[in-house]
């Protein structure tokens, strides 16, 4: 094999391994939360959750998890510390791929969750994978001095240090809020009963929304059923608390949801507090909060993936989710003043969204560029320095 061919061949392989890497990362550090749910599942089918018994835990390893494999695909693209780099990412993938053939052979969890929400893999396809990727590694340590570096060996800790900092900078916000890109299928603008119905395709049935709940409402000495039908059928507004777990459920922000609503109660819009917790944790969560919103018991794993944050609020109008909220950013007392038709705020447009993901990028390409626009710059007065000391030497 020519030198030219090699050097397409080695990069190339750089690449595809890089942005397995770096889509790896993102899609944890966009959804840290999801990413914990299946690190907690791992523990539990390994019988390892009562010796890791630590809360926060999964989470810590989510996130850790996440910058380590977006940071460690942006420096082999960049080429930074290659012999650390390819021995990092050697010794993950050796992990992952005795694991992985593990989860193939037990099916011990259903999804590995390697690529969150956004794509999933079969437990097979998902050791195929990692095979691959093995295999590639392996080649690029053998051709690792036919990388190219793409800032000068001074440099690299500038551009290591900056991506470890936006990493933890977008884990999070995403963690303050809601993921900024949401691939559940609970996502703003989802038409729920189009989402549950049964699809001709077979392979379509994992999508398929599980959105059932049962429980009651007091109005005045009667006791009204709630069930999903009538909250779907509904064409006014609906709000809906979410909190897998009332015991485990932030209660920093009790003022903004009861003032939701009471906001809600006003106008006439139904508000309903969906949970997995039984009786006894309603009662203290009723005593502590002084909540007099009806409850609705529904599927755990539903409620964590309709919202990430515990407690948080999904918006719905004739059965289409039209806004989510983590209870961090719920709409203030300054913004229930109107109805919700002239609401702006629950009606959130794709622009928006569009809006903050260009800022994102913006934050993190902007300062990148900068660096790396100085370090070329100042290796090139150092080379133009060198090659006049050059001279000079010469026609002395």
């Amino acid at each position: 094999m020519n030198s030219k061919l090699q050097w397409m061949v080695v990069n190339t392989c750089r690449l595809v391994v890089s942005a397995t890497f770096v889509f790896s990362g993102l899609v944890k550090l966009i959804d840290p939360q999801g990413t914990a749910y299946k690190i907690h599942d791992y523990l539990v089918a390994l019988h390892l959750s009562d010796a890791f018994s630590f809360q926060y835990l999964p989470l810590t390893l989510s996130v850790a998890l996440g910058t380590t494999e977006f940071c460690l695909g942006i420096a082999l693209s960049f080429s930074i510390r290659r012999r650390l780099t390819l021995g990092l990412m050697l010794a993950l993938t050796a992990f992952y791929t005795p694991l992985t053939l593990w989860l193939a052979i037990t099916d011990a969890v259903s999804d590995c969750g390697c690529f969150g929400d956004a794509l999933h893999l079969t437990n097979w396809q998902t050791f195929g994978k990692n095979v691959v990727l093995l295999l590639l590694l392996a080649y690029l340590w053998l051709r690792r001095d036919r990388l190219t570096r793409l800032v000068s060996e001074g440099a690299q800790w500038l551009v290591s240090l900056f991506n470890i900092l936006y990493a933890l900078f977008l884990a999070g916000i995403c963690l303050y809020g809601e993921p900024i890109i949401d691939f559940r299928p609970y996502h703003i603008g989802q038409h729920i009963p189009t989402a549950m119905e049964w699809p001709e395709d077979p392979a379509q049935l994992p999508e398929i929304l599980d959105f059932d709940f049962e429980g009651y409402a007091h109005e005045g000495d009667s006791i009204i059923p709630l069930t999903a039908e009538t909250v779907l059928a509904d064409t006014s507004y609906t709000f809906l608390l979410t909190a897998p777990h009332l015991e485990q459920a932030d209660d920093s922000n009790m003022e903004r949801i009861n003032a939701l609503y009471d906001y809600a109660h006003s106008h006439g819009y139904r508000f309903l507090c969906l949970t997995a917790s039984g009786d006894s944790a309603i009662h203290r969560w009723q005593d502590l909060t002084g909540a007099e919103y009806p409850f609705a018991f529904m599927d755990e794993l539903a409620l964590k993936t309709m919202a990430r944050s515990n407690p948080g609020v999904l918006l719905l109008h004739d059965g289409v989710i039209t806004a989510k909220w983590s209870h961090n950013l719920l709409p203030g007392e300054e913004e229930l003043t109107t109805s919700l038709d002239a609401a702006p705020w629950a009606h959130p447009r794709i622009e928006t969204y569009r809006h903050m993901l260009l800022l994102l990028l913006l934050w993190y390409l902007l300062p990148l560029g900068l660096l790396i626009v100085m370090d070329r710059t100042y290796a090139s007065i150092r080379w133009w320095r060198r090659k006049k000391a050059m001279q000079t030497a010469s026609s002395s």
